[in-house]
């Protein structure tokens, strides 16, 4: 997945894919970097884990690919509420 621009009406926010492979675990797992574009207010970011799981990196962001702007926007919106 490259990154993707969300629109909430309020801020604009980039979304980038990473892979994570944690310590305990045997498959790669989709994290999300949510970074506003543009705020009067201090700079507003954070990562969201996602329940994808792949054995390759490549797996993963095919996967993350198929992610829909509104699926992105429903994990922002979980976020920051």
């Amino acid at each position: 997945m490259a990154w993707r621009v969300i629109d909430t009406g309020e801020e604009v926010w980039h979304v980038h894919p990473a892979a994570e492979m944690r310590p305990d675990a045997r498959m790669w797992q989709l994290t999300l970097s949510f970074r506003a574009a543009k705020t009067d207010r201090e700079p507003r970011a954070f990562w969201a884990s996602f329940p994808i799981e792949a054995n390759s990196k490549s797996s993963l962001f095919q996967a993350a690919d198929r992610l829909t702007n509104d699926t992105l926007k429903e994990v922002l919106v979980q976020h920051l509420s």
